[in-house]
């Protein structure tokens, strides 16, 4: 009686690496059922299920997860305004822990020994998607090829994948020439790897796909209006006619990303510290990102008390530091979510932009919950204000600085009475 072969989730791009590993994996004897989680990233999803099965897969799993992605994961960013080091919108990061806990959930269903990927063994994504699973599943294990001595010894690098899928017949569209990498979700496109791990070359132009170069954008701007309810995107709609673009969490990040992209808004090229130490580069697309983002502070600015954004925005940080490293699901992760959720439920209300020439720029806002109180800050009424209890505020404020002043002198006082 044969023993029955133990069985690998792989989370499954249809790439050269994933194909590589698949075709690998099987050769190794596993059950090996490959899942794509589509979170936006635009794939031929049925070609890849053909290629899958023709490679020996006895069936894949197709998770749209895209509604998903963004309700749970980037409206929560959202209303934290995270930033990763002031300027990664954490695009890559967000969608991890989104695809692990499909994965976790096909493995379930599969009764499934391992979950395998193709992350490499000096980034993020292989501590992120690990840590997203130990967290979801008890007794999750990894099959992580490219920390398995015999496939490293197996393929150095891009060469000797392709040269691999010549030798098993594997279809891939990869060349040996690409000179980058490159990943996408319905937030963001980011590349990395090849000749952009040399922070001094410049990225090639015609490397971005999300957004157009400045020089290349519409002389006309774009009016649109972002609608707010408790820190979350509701509705977004065109200034300029008054119609509604999109009024659901996945198309209002579609019609977004095209009228952003359309006018370069959202590129960054940065230096960045990946959680396992090493510095890297990386180019990253974010068009409705960058402006959902920048529309959110605005109106927050108007909506939430001085001290509670102050509070939020330590959070915001600690959190955006956590969901970089795989946390999601920690319980700091719960807990800053939570926290920051409490200070949105007055978050609401409109924000109108002009999107133009690679910016994305606030022109006025109005909100139900406005703390801005047009009498009390106006230069031409007094308002509930008496200009004159502002003399007693100031030196009240000004005591410990008056103490310090007092303590410095009698110091140097004495260091000179020495002598």
């Amino acid at each position: 009686m044969s023993v029955p072969k133990e069985t690998v989730i792989l989370a499954y791009s249809g790439g050269l690496d994933t194909s590589c590993i698949l075709v690998w994996l099987l050769e190794k004897g596993y059950r090996v059922v490959p899942c794509m989680v589509d979170v936006g990233q635009g794939d031929d999803f049925e070609a890849a299920r053909k290629k899958a099965l023709s490679l020996g897969a006895e069936k894949i799993y197709i998770e749209d997860r895209k509604e998903e992605f963004v309700k749970n994961y980037i409206w929560p960013a959202v209303q934290a305004g995270l930033r990763y080091e002031g300027r990664y919108l954490l695009g890559t990061a967000l969608a991890r822990p989104c695809i692990a806990r499909c994965l976790i959930e096909v493995a379930k269903k599969e009764n499934a020994t391992y979950i395998s990927h193709g992350a490499t063994g000096k980034g993020n994504d292989q501590v992120r998607f690990e840590l997203s699973c130990y967290a979801l599943h008890e007794g999750v294990r990894f099959l992580a090829p490219w920390r398995e001595k015999d496939f490293l010894e197996k393929f150095i690098g891009r060469k000797e994948l392709l040269e691999y899928c010549t030798q098993r017949n594997i279809p891939v569209k990869a060349t040996k020439d690409k000179s980058y990498s490159e990943d996408d979700n319905l937030m963001h496109i980011s590349y990395e790897s090849g000749i952009l791990e040399d922070p001094a070359t410049v990225a090639p132009t015609d490397m971005y796909q999300m957004t157009r170069n400045v020089e290349d954008t519409p002389n006309t701007p774009s009016m649109i209006c972002i609608e707010f309810k408790a820190g979350m995107p509701t509705k977004l709609t065109d200034d300029s006619t008054k119609a509604v673009i999109a009024s659901d969490p996945v198309p209002i990040m579609l019609e977004l990303n095209k009228i952003a992209g359309m006018h370069g808004i959202g590129r960054i090229d940065i230096v960045e510290n990946r959680f396992i130490g090493m510095k890297s580069r990386g180019c990253y697309e974010t068009p409705a990102g960058t402006v959902i983002w920048a529309a959110h502070e605005d109106l927050e600015l108007i909506t939430l008390d001085k001290e509670v954004r102050n509070i939020k925005e330590g959070l915001s940080l600690q959190l955006g530091q956590r969901i970089y490293n795989g946390m999601w699901f920690s319980a700091e992760g719960e807990y800053l979510r939570d926290c920051i959720s409490s200070s949105q439920g007055c978050v609401n209300g409109h924000v109108h932009m002009k999107l133009f020439k690679g910016n994305a720029m606030v022109i006025s806002r109005e909100s139900p919950n406005s703390l801005y109180n047009e009498e009390l800050v106006s230069m031409d009424l007094a308002g509930d204000y008496e200009p004159a209890d502002v003399t007693g505020f100031i030196r009240i404020t000004a005591l410990r600085l008056r103490e310090q002043l007092r303590m410095k002198t009698a110091a140097a006082a004495a260091a000179a009475a020495k002598k």
